[in-house]
């Protein structure tokens, strides 16, 4: 296992393992993408509280879990950056950044569409809402941050140092509905005992979290995958794929 943890660190066995991936990862992406719109749009019934509008589930659901996601994904490779010192954990961390505060706005945004029919406001101040907003702050400070430091080693630290600092972010989001008095509702799907959801509403939002999932992975590798012939432009390996194009 350590063994290919570490030929994952190289960046041309990187390069090659995602240069296979990719396709399958496209592929499925559209696959679960067709299935979990075509479910919540057409098959899955009505709401009988909330009618079509609950429909916005498979964009925003989806999206929120994916803005937590990807933020323990990069504190992850932060903390690997840190002890390891493996380039190729910085370079994941600094381009999973801007999908994650993307999918992180697109929660914000469909949460806003949808809490106007529901709640009668687009906005309230509660815990759920501004931590997440918060962690958007933190997704742009980071990208932010690395931007604004010249020395790509002393980039990579900081933002893994930053990275690993808001993490703590995430659990205050997952359990604010249980720790604050707030107008979010409560977990639907991820409950224990059983989802207080009917099981033809989520299957296709499971298949639409996948492709969300999905479709974070394939950009990710395309992000990297670019990230890593800028930085090793010159290197032997680089040169040699170029040559043998």
């Amino acid at each position: 296992m350590w063994q290919w943890f570490h030929r994952l660190g190289s960046p041309p066995a990187f390069y090659r393992l995602s240069e296979t991936l990719l396709p399958w990862l496209w592929a499925v992406f559209a696959l679960a993408l067709g299935y979990g719109l075509y479910g919540g749009l057409v098959l899955a019934p009505t709401d009988y509280q909330q009618g079509d509008s609950f429909r916005i589930i498979y964009v925003h659901v989806p999206a929120a879990w994916m803005s937590l996601f990807v933020y323990v994904l990069m504190a992850v490779c932060g903390a690997i950056a840190l002890v390891w010192r493996m380039k190729m954990a910085e370079v994941v961390l600094i381009a999973a950044a801007p999908i994650g505060a993307a999918y992180t706005l697109i929660a914000l945004v469909t949460g806003s569409l949808w809490g106007k029919p529901m709640w009668g406001t687009w906005w309230v101040w509660d815990a759920r809402l501004t931590s997440e907003l918060i962690l958007l702050f933190l997704y742009l400070g980071i990208i932010g941050l690395h931007g604004a430091i010249e020395d790509r080693a002393v980039a990579g630290r900081a933002v893994a140092v930053l990275a690993l600092v808001g993490v703590v972010n995430v659990p205050i989001i997952h359990y604010s509905v249980e720790w604050w008095s707030t107008l979010h509702q409560g977990a639907t799907v991820t409950k224990f005992d059983k989802p207080s959801i009917h099981i033809d509403m989520l299957i296709p939002l499971l298949a639409m979290a996948l492709a969300f999932k999905l479709y974070f992975f394939s950009v990710l590798l395309v992000r990297v995958r670019a990230e890593l012939l800028t930085r090793e432009s010159g290197s032997r390996w680089v040169k040699s794929m170029l040559g043998s194009a």
